[in-house]
């Protein structure tokens, strides 16, 4: 169902309960408070007190929100949650990841919700945008509502839920132009959540039958990409066996109408490589074996393996100084977080090889903190390298030429194009080439 041109307050708004509180300001979190800001008043919270110095500085680390639209609306930060108290809607867009052993992490938003609950008052919404198992937000979080707030759900407060949708970097794919998944615990609920998003999205939205069904339809958005992803990963591998180009063959595979254009790589980030696991957990708390889900996770989780090994094959068994070009889990972002390209690193080093690593769009100080890596300061002055890695297609590695990468390599070097960002550049004779 489809709900179109809702104006906020259409069908309730309490005027001593006006404020949205927006909780948790990373990728998801502050560009919806941003959004929301251009027509109401908002209280964006996070607990990291450096995050909210830099914002109320106009500095926004992740990159998606500029100076000029930071300033622009009607949000305040803060990290002290007495702010919040008492505001009409609460939306939490925590992290949800995974621990070491690929188990749901639910710290964060256990936290937040204690947090919110604190701070509840009678008549509020907490609406949830984290990615979550489907009736998570109703069997954990609305409990924890109820603890630490002493209110009653169904009476005292009401509960939402509505995915986030958004794709770091991408400019064409934002939160004005979405459609908003929402679903509300009452007929009631989600009407007035519907008002809310429609108002930043021109009442574009969808409404799902129930909490339940929209959680259900997040997260398999990002497992079926991933089990897309994962399909070509291991064509490529296959390809690599049959020793011809697994970009050749899914060129020439995507000439037919319905052919699917995915291409293989390392699969990181916050989302494709962590939802999966929450719809798995659950699946099999349910008494189902997520065979296909888990198949795909398990391939892309061990792309990083193979392609370190590809690499290796074709230099000598150790001493090797390599250049890596490229941290972030995905181009023109400064996101690190689950970037297999670290574990590439890793294990080339782990090998004997020399390893650095440039990126012009990682925070030094984060992949020192994360990873233990020490970044290049700029490639001006880098050495010959026995072997250059394309790990990333930020644009400043794509636009290259051939003379500039010839020049980071020793002669019989190789470049190993893990992006495929090179694949029509014609190199220098007497370098080696490998592909994804």
């Amino acid at each position: 169902m489809n709900i179109q041109a809702l104006r906020f307050g259409e069908y309730y708004r309490e005027p001593h309960m006006s404020t949205i509180a927006v909780i948790g300001l990373g990728y998801v979190g502050l560009p919806l408070a941003v959004a929301l800001a251009e027509k109401h008043d908002v209280i964006g919270f996070d607990i990291d007190s450096k995050r909210i110095h830099e914002l109320n500085n106009g500095h926004d680390r992740t990159g998606e929100v500029s100076l000029e639209i930071l300033n622009r609306g009607r949000a305040k930060w803060h990290s002290n949650s007495t702010a919040i108290r008492g505001v009409e809607f609460f939306i939490v867009t925590v992290p949800t990841p995974v621990d070491e052993n690929k188990k749901p992490d639910l710290t964060a938003i256990v936290a937040a919700s204690e947090c919110v609950g604190r701070e509840l008052q009678s008549g509020a919404i907490v609406i949830y945008e984290s990615t979550v198992w489907p009736g998570l937000t109703e069997d954990i979080c609305a409990p924890e509502l109820e603890r630490s707030s002493g209110l009653v759900r169904g009476s005292d407060f009401h509960l939402g839920y509505s995915p986030e949708r958004i794709n770091p970097g991408d400019n064409q794919h934002t939160l004005h132009s979405i459609t908003k998944i929402i679903a509300g615990d009452s007929p009631e609920t989600t009407q007035r959540i519907a008002a809310l998003y429609g108002s930043i999205n021109g009442g574009n939205i969808h409404i799902a039958p129930n909490i339940r069904t929209a959680e259900a339809a997040k997260v398999i958005e990002n497992a079926q990409r991933d089990i897309n992803i994962a399909f070509v990963n291991e064509v490529a591998q296959i390809c690599h066996k049959l020793r011809i180009s697994s970009a050749d063959v899914l060129e020439a595979a995507a000439t037919k109408w319905n052919f699917l254009n995915f291409t293989p790589g390392l699969v990181g980030g916050h989302c494709i490589g962590v939802d999966p696991y929450y719809l798995a957990h659950r699946a099999k708390q349910v008494g189902h074996p997520p065979k296909m889900i888990l198949a795909g996770r398990e391939i892309n989780d061990g792309m990083a393996e193979f392609v370190s090994s590809q690499i290796a094959s074709r230099l000598p068994l150790s001493g090797s100084s390599i250049l890596v070009l490229g941290l972030t889990f995905k181009k023109n972002v400064p996101d690190l977080r689950n970037s297999l390209v670290a574990r590439v690193v890793h294990i080339l080093r782990v090998k004997g090889h020399s390893v650095e690593v440039h990126d012009p769009h990682a925070d030094p100080g984060e992949a020192q903190e994360i990873y233990g890596i020490k970044l290049l300061a700029d490639l001006s002055n880098a050495e010959s390298y026995d072997c250059v890695v394309g790990a990333v297609a930020h644009d400043d590695y794509s636009l290259l030429n051939a003379p500039r990468i010839a020049g980071l390599l020793h002669d019989g070097g190789l470049l190993a194009d893990v992006a495929g960002m090179w694949r029509n550049l014609t190199l220098p004779p007497g370098l080696q080439r490998w592909q994804l």
